[in-house]
C-alpha cells in the first residue's frame, strides 16, 4: 500500500476576498496545474508550524491566524495524500513566487476556470460553502414560514435546505423562498426526489438534497455539475455511495442526541472525525447542533454545522 503523505495546505484570503493560487512546476507531481500553496508536514511538526514554514518559503509571507477548512484523503494510484487544508485569515508581507512559480489572486467564483489536481476540487467546493446550514422546520402558514427564513438570513445564514412533508408545498413556496435567498446572497437546497426537482419551473440558484433512501436510488449524479447536490449520510456505506454518484457535500448524523429522537444515541465526535477523515467531501455535522458546537465541529474536520431549531 502506498505511503500516506500528510500535506499542509493554505487557502490564503486577501483583504478583498480574493484567493491566492500558485502554479506547480512542470517537472513535479501533477506539474503544470494550479494549486493552493503548502507542503509536506515534517516529523514532529504541527500543522500550523508546517504551514507557516511552507508559506514563508514559497511566498515570503508570515501567517498569523488560520482556521480549519477541510481534510481530503486522495489516492493518485502512485501515492496517497492527506490534504490538511486551513484558511489563512491573517498574514503579513506581500506574497511573491519565491521559488519562481507563477502566482495569481483569483475571485472565488472564478476558481473553477483554472485547472487543479483532482484532490483540490473538494477544496474549491468547501471555499464556496458557509459554516452554518439551516434546515427549515415547522411553521404556521406561508407568512410565518417566510418570516422565519428571513430572520435566519438576517442573522447570517447563507445556506438553506427547504424540507417540508408535502410535495405541493415545495411548488407553493419555492419561488418566494428562492427570492428571499437571492436577496441575501444565500443558496437554497430542496429536499426532494430528483424527479420532483426536475419538475420545478425554474432551478436557477437552487440545489437538490437527497435523503439516504434517495441517495441509494441514484446510480449516477442526478443533476448537472453546476447544480449544488447534497445528501444525508449516517455511516461509511452511505458516504461511499455519495462519493460514487458525485455529491458535492454531505450531512453526517446524528452526532449528538436530539430532542426529536432522544432515544437515538449519537455517533459522537470521535467516530464523526474518523468518518470525515476517510472522505474527500465537505461534511456538515447534524444532530443536536447548537451555535456553541461550531468550533468543535471544525476541530473535528467538519465544514460546519447543520441545524433546525437553533436558527428556525
Amino acid at each position: 500500500m502506498p505511503k500516506v503523505v500528510h500535506v499542509a495546505v493554505g487557502v490564503i484570503v486577501g483583504a478583498d476576498g480574493n484567493i491566492l493560487i500558485a502554479k506547480r512546476p512542470d517537472k513535479t507531481h501533477q506539474g503544470g496545474l494550479w494549486e493552493f500553496p503548502g507542503g509536506k508536514v515534517e516529523e514532529n511538526e504541527s500543522l500550523f508550524e508546517a504551514l507557516k514554514r511552507e508559506l514563508h518559503e514559497e511566498l515570503a509571507i508570515q501567517i498569523a491566524a488560520t482556521e480549519p477548512l477541510i481534510k481530503i484523503r486522495h489516492d493518485y494510484g502512485d501515492k496517497i495524500v492527506l490534504l490538511d487544508v486551513h484558511k489563512v485569515t491573517e498574514f503579513s508581507g506581500e506574497p511573491k513566487g519565491n521559488e519562481g512559480q507563477p502566482i495569481v489572486w483569483v475571485n472565488p467564483n472564478e476558481l473553477r476556470d483554472y485547472e487543479f489536481p483532482a484532490a483540490n476540487q473538494p477544496i474549491i467546493t468547501a471555499i464556496h460553502l458557509p459554516q452554518r446550514l439551516l434546515i427549515t422546520g415547522e411553521f404556521n402558514g406561508v407568512d410565518d414560514f417566510l418570516t422565519r427564513v428571513e430572520n435566519a438570513l438576517k442573522k447570517g445564514i447563507r445556506l438553506v435546505q427547504l424540507r417540508v412533508n408535502e410535495t405541493e408545498i415545495i411548488f407553493k413556496f419555492i419561488e418566494c423562498i428562492n427570492e428571499l435567498c437571492n436577496k441575501y446572497s444565500a443558496r437554497l437546497l430542496v429536499n426532494t426526489s430528483p424527479s420532483i426537482f426536475a419538475q420545478l419551473k425554474s432551478r436557477e440558484n437552487i440545489g437538490l438534497h437527497l435523503n439516504s433512501r434517495q441517495l441509494f436510488n441514484c446510480q449516477s449524479r442526478p443533476v448537472a455539475e453546476n447544480i449544488l447536490l447534497s445528501a444525508s449520510c449516517h455511516n461509511q456505506s452511505e458516504i461511499e455511495q455519495a462519493e460514487k454518484i458525485g455529491v458535492d457535500f454531505i450531512y453526517l448524523s446524528p452526532v449528538l442526541a436530539t430532542k426529536s429522537h432522544p432515544h437515538l444515541e449519537g455517533i459522537g465526535w470521535e467516530l464523526f472525525s474518523q468518518l470525515v477523515e476517510n472522505t474527500k467531501l465537505p461534511v456538515y455535522a447534524l444532530g443536536g447542533m447548537k451555535e456553541k458546537d461550531l468550533e468543535v465541529s471544525l476541530a473535528h474536520g467538519a465544514q460546519g454545522i447543520a441545524a433546525i431549531s437553533e436558527w428556525w
